[in-house]
């Protein structure tokens, strides 16, 4: 199938199968080969959205969830969303990635490459200077010149990085001072 799209496109001067297909006369044939496409790809995201949509809405009426979600994104894709799907890759590469500097930061500096056992550590509801490195790198990403997801990645594994090492310095200096070993 690559082989003869690849071939099409060198000769119609064409990317798309179907288009090619039109132009030599297997119109039917492009159509169909098309909505067969599309039904191989999209039976596993409507089956995804439907499970994801039922677990969210708390409710076993898959159907309803189904039918609701189809509607969603033939309604997204009347209004263009295929122009915002690039847009929308790019932000995720942007906002995704600082999350993993907080958790590298986390794992080298924190935890000095040794996580204690669940039973016995007390995590807190919300890590705020985990949340604000995170809002650092990704403003960093979001505004950089450069490769977005690494600028993001660094600069909030550096941010908290920093945190984590002077909140260590000034427990151990606290403890000096109290006369606490």
């Amino acid at each position: 199938m690559t082989l003869i799209g690849a071939f099409g496109a060198l000769v119609y001067q064409q990317a798309d199968i179907v288009d090619i297909m039109v132009t030599q006369g297997l119109a039917t044939l492009g159509i169909l080969m098309l909505f067969l496409n599309l039904w191989t790809t999209q039976d596993n995201t409507v089956y995804n959205f439907a499970v994801a949509g039922c677990n969210m809405l708390r409710t076993r009426r898959r159907k309803s969830v189904t039918i609701g979600g189809a509607a969603i994104g033939t309604a997204l894709a009347v209004m263009g969303m295929y122009e915002w799907l690039i847009p929308f890759l790019v932000l995720l590469g942007t906002f995704i990635p600082p999350i993993g500097g907080v958790i590298m930061a986390s794992y080298f500096i924190g935890y000095k490459r040794r996580y204690p056992a669940l039973d016995e550590v007390t995590l807190p509801a919300f890590n705020l200077p985990g949340l604000a490195a995170y809002a650092i790198g990704s403003t960093a990403a979001y505004t950089s010149p450069w490769i977005a997801p690494i600028v993001g990645v660094l600069a909030a594994a550096a941010s908290y990085g920093l945190v984590l090492l002077v909140s260590d310095a000034v427990r151990e200096r606290r403890a000096q001072v109290l006369g606490v070993a």
